[in-house]
């Protein structure tokens, strides 16, 4: 009769022993490069991960979180809603529906903008106007703007999503006089390459284009966000200037079903 609490303990103690080694490095790799580790924000991309899990970690007081699919990323953000309003009725004062922040960070198509703008905390994949406009349209009814990020495809590979480095400063200015959009900074993903010089060096092109907008003056100080880096190189990402990394199989594990998932999407 003990075994069943045994097993349950043994995934959760492993989920734990996964997330603060990512915690840890994170820590390591800010010091390294003469930052703070808090203030680089941690968004555990939940696209591995079983609902189990997602719960553990909100239990351990993760706050951010992110999904690739607007689907899961939909029905992810319900499940955590509903988890924490039964945490009040039950404990009584608790976490509050806001403790945990929802990221989408795929690929987001204009006709699912209106499911995303209801659950997102902040959207990482704005590559275009036409996508920033359709966010316009959806915002119209919220009493805050939707807040987002501005995708650069910095390595050049035509398998990644994201404006042209050369079209990003003009891009986020567009975005920036929108009334129901903010732009909060800017995300990119690195080359897919063994060189570590290659991946640093798309990060770094990221970095300039970020810092050139900042020294702009868009945003009015709101723009101070640069996410990059996901499991195999978030670190790099850090000593690059990122101060939002997206982990998913770092912490959660690899697949754990052989279903593909509900699109075709590459960001962790």
């Amino acid at each position: 009769m003990t075994v069943e609490p045994k097993a349950a303990a043994e995934p959760e103690a492993l989920l734990r022993a996964r997330y603060d080694a990512v915690k840890s490095r994170i820590a390591s790799a800010a010091r390294r490069a003469g930052r703070k580790p808090e203030d680089i924000c941690l968004v555990a991309v939940t696209k591995n991960a079983e609902p189990d899990q997602i719960r553990a970690l909100i239990g351990m007081g993760h706050h951010d979180f992110g999904e690739n699919h607007v689907q899961s990323f939909v029905q992810r953000a319900a499940m955590t809603e509903e988890l924490l309003a039964r945490q009040r009725v039950l404990s009584g004062p608790g976490p509050r529906a806001g403790a945990v922040r929802w990221h989408l960070i795929g690929h987001l198509q204009r006709n699912k903008v209106r499911k995303a703008v209801e659950f997102a905390r902040l959207i990482h994949s704005v590559d275009s106007l036409r996508l920033a406009e359709e966010i316009q349209v959806c915002a119209q009814k919220r009493p805050e703007p939707v807040e987002v990020l501005v995708q650069v495809n910095c390595s050049g590979e035509a398998s990644k999503f994201g404006c042209p480095m050369p079209a990003a400063r003009h891009l986020v200015e567009q975005i920036d006089t929108m009334v129901g959009v903010r732009v909060r900074g800017l995300m990119t993903m690195a080359a897919e390459s063994p060189d570590e010089r290659v991946v640093r060096g798309a990060f770094a092109q990221c970095r300039e284009i970020f810092e050139e907008v900042q020294r702009s003056g868009v945003g009015e100080g709101r723009f101070n966000i640069l996410s990059m880096g996901m499991s195999g190189d978030f670190e790099l990402a850090i000593a690059e200037g990122a101060n939002l990394v997206r982990v998913g199989t770092a912490i959660f594990g690899e697949r754990q079903t052989s279903e593909p998932p509900p699109e075709d999407d590459a960001t962790e």
